[in-house]
């Protein structure tokens, strides 16, 4: 996924993401559950303790004495795992970070029978073991090191080397850049279901030419930073799919049809209990989509469905099976919603499950025992999220679970046996609450904790995110909310701030806590008097079904600008708003997004600021912009077209452009790029550039401060705030 910036507070964000506990998993927030039933782990008093639910029974499973053994402190363990059979336990820490998330550390297993803490790959240099896993039997564990494979016996330390050819651009057991960035992959191994080998990806990065960022301020002299970055037409790396066995250390390559290089494999897991692995492979263009199965022992391959679209084809979500590993879980929009399958696994047979004009946001839970599918949507309206299940033989109708009395956004995570959720719930002028479920009667495990009573003790909202709905005179139906002043008065004009996004990564319009606030501003702008204002163009993934969604393709820079230029147009007639004083901002896709506004549509947009944009679309990576925008080995025009470059010379208005030149993700040489043209065109204009910040333009004492200071003082002198 692109990476992009909500203007959330950095509070709030916490409170979405660990609103439970730092126990959760290293990633996404989610419960730490027991692999059947319902209780779940967490790190409690230094310790790790089990937590049985309906009655919160509690027995401790690692001692705090342990969890500060020798080279381990509790307070820094970021995951843990536990063997399959529960006597024993891997705990992570020492972290850092590998691009976006830290995923290389220290790995120690505490043996619960024996009270013994042993540290993993100890001979490795510190902090760069990935991945650690136990084998099933729990008796050994493997890991990656520098990019080649280990495994390591638990019992005797002795450690196998399973690959010896990892170099920087020759990847084991993970992913280059690139497919970390826009495919989510990063571990990149997996143990078969008997523990005799083990699956795992290769990357050859060595074709991959080096994106130099230069550093002019750590030395007298200035030195280059490369990064493996594939630009827009240049070639992937190539990718195949090895096994290598345990005992012999000896890897063989599995024959997958097509191109290494022309084809990705995002995806790929064993089928369980069996010697055979399955893949989904995307083309180059990620417009077809092929499931793979390969049995390992023969390696013979076989292409058990295929999938075309005339737009894209996302990656797969993870693999679940069902009906003793004969059928799994498939997601699809082929039917022009997103939908979810059963499937053989000899692909014979596919049962649509949710049925309707509507989009499954997420699954949820497969609960097989009770014939039922849990998953979060939102039918009537795609700024929330609800639970709704259906009967998982495709037979039954859709029923909402959660209440309706509740507008806004809820999550839930579900115990693997259906019985229990954690359930969370926030909306746009509600901060985040929880309580705890019984999910067959749909009621709270205790009345003092339930929703229902913390709603009865959150104070009213004076001025309230209102949300709304606007027609453009394309006849394209948007979704909005709005922020007005404090001590509103509706006979006089304010200035109106557009926040915008406007690429297929992410919805900015969603009924979530803290949607109005902006981490960028020093200040408050309602109690300042500005309108705050985001809208939901064409292209964004709302669940408003696949043409919505996939309108955009090959029309980034233009089918979503003229979107948002004519809602604004709409918006301007409204007899409170200033005309004369309309600013927009963005970040990363929706710098780009303001630059294009401002450019385009000068007369409507008469104030930007535009962070970390990609002013060339011909700059960015090849897997995201070639997965929106088309093959530039057939055309680069629709690219052309949708770059901010080639309007900069309509600029009008006040521009502000803000760009980290350390971003290894949109590289610094956007910004040069576009003063070259406004430059070029006479066009007057601010710039702050950051030394050696990256995407997020965080780091260094005082950067967030500063940032925030020179956007707010820019609005404020460009599009001065209050009501006339």
């Amino acid at each position: 996924m692109k990476l992009k910036f909500i203007s959330y507070p950095f509070a709030i964000v916490a409170a979405l993401l660990f609103c439970f506990s730092s126990s959760q998993a290293q990633q996404g927030g989610q419960l730490n559950w027991a692999k059947e039933g319902h209780a779940y782990y967490q790190i409690a008093d230094g310790g790790i303790t089990a937590v049985t639910l309906p009655k919160n029974e509690r027995k401790v499973i690692v001692p705090n004495t342990l969890m500060n053994a020798p080279g381990l402190r509790a307070t820094s363990i970021s995951d843990f795992q536990l063997s399959d059979d529960g006597k024993k336990v891997l705990l992570f820490t020492n972290t850092k970070k590998v691009w976006r998330y830290n995923t290389r550390g220290d790995y120690y297993v505490t043996d619960l029978a024996t009270n013994q803490v042993k540290q993993i790959g100890k001979d490795r240099p510190a902090s760069s073991l990935m991945f650690a896993k136990f084998s099933p039997d729990g008796s050994k564990v493997a890991y990656v090191s520098k990019h080649n494979l280990y495994v390591e016996d638990v019992a005797t330390g002795a450690v196998k080397t399973l690959t010896t050819d990892g170099t920087d651009r020759l990847i084991n057991g993970t992913f280059d850049w690139v497919y970390e960035e826009e495919f989510d992959c990063r571990d990149g191994f997996r143990w078969s279901p008997d523990g005799s080998s083990i699956a795992y990806w290769q990357l050859d990065a060595t074709k991959i030419k080096n994106f130099l960022m230069i550093n002019n301020t750590d030395s007298i002299y200035p030195y280059t930073i490369p990064v493996e970055y594939p630009k827009v037409g240049q070639n992937p790396s190539a990718c195949k799919i090895g096994i290598v066995d345990i005992n012999t250390a000896k890897t063989t390559w599995m024959p997958v049809p097509g191109d290494a290089i022309q084809n990705y494999i995002p995806r790929m897991d064993w089928v369980p209990n069996s010697s055979s692995i399955i893949l989904q492979q995307l083309n180059r263009e990620q417009n077809v989509s092929k499931i793979f199965v390969v049995e390992t022992k023969t390696a013979t391959v076989k292409n058990i469905y295929s999938e075309t679209d005339k737009a894209w084809i996302d990656a797969a979500e993870p693999w679940t099976w069902i009906n003793d590993n004969k059928e799994f879980i498939w997601q699809s929009e082929k039917d022009g919603w997103k939908h979810y399958y059963r499937m053989n696994v000899d692909g014979k047979k596919q049962t649509l499950i949710t049925k309707g004009p509507y989009d499954v946001i997420k699954s949820s839970l497969v609960d097989e025992k009770n014939n039922t599918f849990y998953f979060i949507a939102s039918p009537y309206n795609a700024t929330q999220k609800y639970l709704y299940k259906t009967k998982l033989d495709g037979k039954g109708k859709l029923e909402m679970v959660t209440s309706a009395v509740m507008p806004g956004t809820h999550s839930y995570d579900i115990s693997p046996d259906g019985l229990y959720a954690y359930h969370r719930y926030q909306s746009a002028n509600i901060r985040p609450l929880s309580e705890w479920m019984n999910l067959s009667t749909n009621n709270p495990l205790t009345m003092e904790g339930s929703l229902t009573n913390q709603l009865a003790k959150v104070p009213a909202v004076k001025n309230k995110v209102e949300f709304f709905k606007i027609t453009t005179e394309d006849g394209v139906e948007m979704d909005g909310w709005m922020k007005k002043p404090d001590n509103f008065d509706q006979t006089k004009k304010y200035p109106v701030v557009f926040y915008v996004y406007g690429e297929p990564a992410s919805q900015t319009v969603t009924d979530t806590y803290g949607v109005d606030q902006s981490s960028v501003y020093a200040g408050n702008m309602a109690k300042d008097g500005y309108i705050y204002i985001s809208l939901e163009n064409r292209g964004a993934p709302a669940p408003k079904g696949r043409e919505w969604r996939k309108s955009i393709f090959q029309n980034i820079g233009r089918l979503n600008i003229r979107d948002q230029a004519m809602a604004a147009k709409k918006i301007l007639e409204w007899s409170f708003v200033d005309k004369d004083r309309v600013a927009v901002w963005g970040w990363s896709g929706g710098g780009s997004s303001t630059l294009n506004l401002m450019f385009q549509y000068p007369e409507i947009y008469k104030t930007g600021i535009a962070i970390a944009a990609v002013a060339n679309q011909l700059t960015y990576d090849n897997i995201y912009q070639e997965r929106y925008m088309g093959s530039p080995l057939k055309s680069q025009e629709a690219y052309k077209l949708g770059s901010p470059i080639n309007y900069a010379h309509n600029l009008k208005g006040n521009l502000l452009y803000i760009h980290g030149t350390g971003d290894d993700n949109v590289h610094y040489q956007n910004a040069e790029m576009l003063i070259n043209e406004l430059v070029k065109s006479r066009k007057v204009f601010q710039l702050m550039a950051y030394p050696n910040r990256t995407h997020g333009i965080y780091e260094g004492e005082g950067t967030s401060e500063h940032l925030a200071l020179t956007f707010t003082k820019f609005l404020h002198d460009n599009c001065p705030p209050g009501g006339k």
